[in-house]
C-alpha cells in the first residue's frame, strides 16, 4: 500500500496511453495540486506534455489542432459543463479524458452529445482524488470540515468521494470502523458503505487480506495539533507551512530570487526523503555535513586543467548544480528555523507544552505559564495556545484559573480571535465531547509501560508526547481494541489480525502522526498502514477547524510577525 505509486500509476497511464506526439494537459484546480505532489514540471515534460491549462481558466491558448489534449478532471457538475462547452467548441486536435473518481452515467451521455465534432479518443476513471503527501499519508485539502460540530454538507461529499478513491486506487475493500462517540464518524462510514454498495462492480477486487477502515474523529485528541513540533518536516509546516510540498520564504530577509518559494517532496529531494523525520539538533547535523560534502566536491570542481577534466566536469555538471540547489534550500530552510526558535523563546514555549500534556502538576504549570505570559519575545499565538492547553488539562480542576490567564492574554494585547479560541477549544473538544482522558492515559495497565519509560530516560524532553492514535493502533494491530468503542459498521467482525490499515481523521491530521505511522510500519513488518485526514494541521489550520466547528465563521490566522 502506498498512495504515491498509486497516483503515479495512473498520472503516467494518462501520459502514455494517448501514444506519441506533444500533448497539452487540461485539468482543474484540485487535480492541478494533486498532480504537482506527484510529479515534478521536468517529469511531466519527458512525457511530451508541454502545455498545462486550467479548465477553469478565463484566458485559455487559442486553437491548436496539432496538440493532443489529455482532460484530468473531478467529477463535478461544474467541470462537466466546462468540458461540454470545450468539447462543443475544441481548442485541440482530439481529447482523451480521464476523471478522478466515479462518473454519473448521466454526465457520460451529456459529453457524447457534446461532442459534435468527434475529437473524444477515450473516456476514463482514473482514481487520482486525493493529495498523496508521502507514501503512508494523504490529506483532501479541506481546511474546515464541520459546521456547528456535524458535517458541512459539502465537505461530507467531498471526503466520500476521496477516500472512496483511495480505496479503488489501492484496490481495498474495507471492513469498516469507527469512532462510537463521533455522530460525523458515524456518518461518513455509513456514507462509505453506501457507496461500496453502490459501485460494487468497482470493488470486485481479489484480496490477499482483509483491510481495515479506521475513522477517527480530531475532537478526541485536540493536544496533538496544538504543540510546537522538532522534526524536520513537522517543524517546518509549523514555523514555516507546508502547501502541497511547497514552502513560502518571500518573507525570509535577503531572500534570494530561486529561493522565494522551495518544494519539500520526498519523491524529488534525497536529502528530504532521508532527513525528515530528524530531530532539530540532528538536522543541524546532517546539513553541517551536506555542506562539508559540496565544499569538498566544489574544490574538485575548480581543478579544470585538461580534456579529461572538462570531462568530467561536464558529466557531472548537472548532478553538482542539483546538490547546490538542495544545499542552498536546506540550508536556508533551517536557518529560517533556527532563527525563530531563537528570537520567539520556542524551546522554553515547547518544554511547557509537552509538561502540560504529559504531566499533572497544576500549581508549578500555572506559575510557568504566568511567567511566559509575561515574556515579550513569547508569540501571541504561543501564548494562547499554552492557556488551551491548560484549559484542556484542568477545566475540571477545582483551583484553574483559566479566567485569570485569559486577563492575561487581554492585558497582552492579545487580539480577540485568539483569546476566543480558549473557549471554542473546550467546546469543540472539552472532557464531555471526548472518549479518551488524554491526560490520565496511565490506567492501570499503562502504567507499567509509563514507568519503563521513564526508567530509560526520554530521548528529548521536547518531544515526550504520544498522539492517541498510536495507542489506538497499537491495539488494532494487537486485536485489542474495543468493538464497543470502535464498532465495526453492519455487524460485521473481522476474525483475523489486520495486515491493512487506513485510517482517517475526521478534521485533519499532523506530521506527528504521520511520524507515529512511519514508526509503527517499521516497528510491525507484517501491517501496513496508511494515514489521511481531511487536511494536514499546523496551529494556524487548526485554529480554524476549531473556530469554524463551533461558530460556523472562520478567520484567517497568520502564525509569523503577530
Amino acid at each position: 500500500m502506498n498512495v504515491v505509486t498509486a497516483l503515479k500509476f495512473y498520472i503516467t497511464k494518462m501520459t502514455e496511453e494517448s501514444g506519441p506526439g506533444m500533448k497539452v494537459l487540461l485539468m482543474d484546480k484540485q487535480t492541478t495540486s494533486i498532480v504537482s505532489l506527484a510529479y515534478s514540471q521536468s517529469e511531466i515534460l519527458l512525457k511530451e506534455v508541454y502545455l498545462f491549462e486550467r479548465i477553469d481558466a478565463t484566458v485559455r491558448s487559442d486553437g491548436l489542432k496539432h496538440l493532443k489534449c489529455i482532460v484530468f478532471i473531478r467529477p463535478t457538475k461544474e467541470n462537466v459543463a466546462l468540458l461540454c462547452n470545450e468539447l462543443r467548441y475544441p481548442k485541440y486536435g482530439v481529447y482523451y479524458i480521464y476523471f478522478s473518481n466515479i462518473i454519473a452515467k448521466a454526465d457520460i451521455k451529456l459529453l457524447a452529445e457534446s461532442d459534435e465534432q468527434e475529437v473524444v479518443r477515450e473516456v476514463h476513471e482514473f482514481y487520482a482524488d486525493y493529495l498523496a503527501v508521502s507514501p503512508h499519508l494523504f490529506a483532501l485539502g479541506i481546511s474546515a470540515c464541520s459546521q456547528g460540530l456535524t458535517w458541512n454538507p459539502t465537505h461530507l461529499h467531498r471526503t466520500v468521494q476521496g477516500i472512496t478513491s483511495v480505496l479503488l486506487s489501492l484496490k481495498k475493500y474495507p471492513y469498516i470502523r469507527y469512532q462510537h462517540s463521533s455522530e460525523m464518524a458515524k456518518r461518513l462510514a455509513e456514507k462509505i458503505r453506501e457507496v461500496l454498495g453502490k459501485e460494487s462492480n468497482s470493488f470486485n477486487f481479489r484480496q490477499e487480506s482483509n483491510p481495515i477502515l479506521l475513522i477517527l474523529d480530531r475532537r478526541d485528541d485536540p493536544i496533538t495539533p496544538l504543540l510546537n513540533q522538532w522534526t524536520y518536516q513537522a517543524m517546518v509546516h509549523e514555523l514555516l507551512t507546508i502547501n502541497n510540498n511547497r514552502v513560502d520564504l518571500s518573507n525570509v530577509k535577503g531572500i534570494s530570487k530561486e529561493l522565494k518559494e522551495v518544494v519539500l517532496s520526498g519523491e524529488h529531494d534525497e536529502f528530504y526523503a532521508n532527513n525528515l523525520y530528524l530531530n532539530f539538533g540532528e538536522i543541524g547535523q546532517t546539513i553541517k555535513e551536506l555542506m562539508e560534502e559540496f565544499q569538498r566536491k566544489a574544490k574538485k570542481h575548480q581543478k579544470v586543467e585538461s580534456i579529461a577534466d572538462m570531462k568530467n566536469f561536464v558529466e557531472t555538471y548537472p548532478m553538482f548544480k542539483k546538490m547546490s540547489g538542495t544545499v542552498s534550500k536546506h540550508v536556508t530552510v533551517v536557518g529560517e528555523l533556527s532563527s525563530l526558535v531563537g528570537q520567539y523563546d520556542l524551546l522554553k514555549v515547547s518544554e511547557l507544552e509537552q509538561e502540560l500534556s504529559c504531566q499533572s502538576e497544576h500549581s508549578a504549570q500555572l506559575q510557568k505559564i504566568k511567567r511566559l505570559l509575561n515574556n515579550p519575545r513569547i508569540r501571541d499565538i504561543d501564548a494562547t495556545r499554552l492557556v488551551m492547553l491548560y484549559a484542556l488539562h484542568y477545566v475540571k480542576h477545582t483551583n484553574n484559573d483559566i479566567t485569570g490567564l485569559l486577563d492575561m492574554l487581554k492585558k497582552r494585547g492579545v487580539p480577540e480571535k485568539y483569546t476566543k479560541l480558549i473557549h471554542n477549544v473546550l467546546e469543540y473538544s472539552g472532557v464531555h465531547t471526548r472518549q479518551s482522558n488524554l491526560f490520565d492515559r496511565e490506567a492501570v495497565a499503562k502504567i507499567t509501560k509509563k514507568l519503563f519509560k521513564g526508567l530509560s530516560g526520554v530521548d528529548n524532553i521536547y518531544t515526550q508526547h504520544t498522539p492517541l492514535l498510536v495507542e489506538t493502533l497499537e491495539d488494532l494491530i494487537k486485536e485489542k481494541l474495543s468493538t464497543q468503542v470502535f464498532p465495526y459498521l453492519g455487524n460485521m467482525i473481522m476474525s483475523r489480525r489486520p495486515h491493512d490499515i487506513i485510517v482517517f481523521m475526521i478534521g485533519g491530521t499532523t506530521y506527528e502522526e504521520s511520524l507515529a505511522v512511519h514508526n509503527l510500519n517499521k516497528q510491525n513488518p507484517g501491517t501496513k498502514i496508511i494515514l489521511g485526514g481531511t487536511t494536514i494541521h499546523n496551529f494556524e489550520s487548526f485554529a480554524e477547524e476549531v473556530q469554524h466547528a463551533t461558530t460556523g465563521t472562520a478567520p484567517r490566522y497568520r502564525t509569523r510577525n503577530n
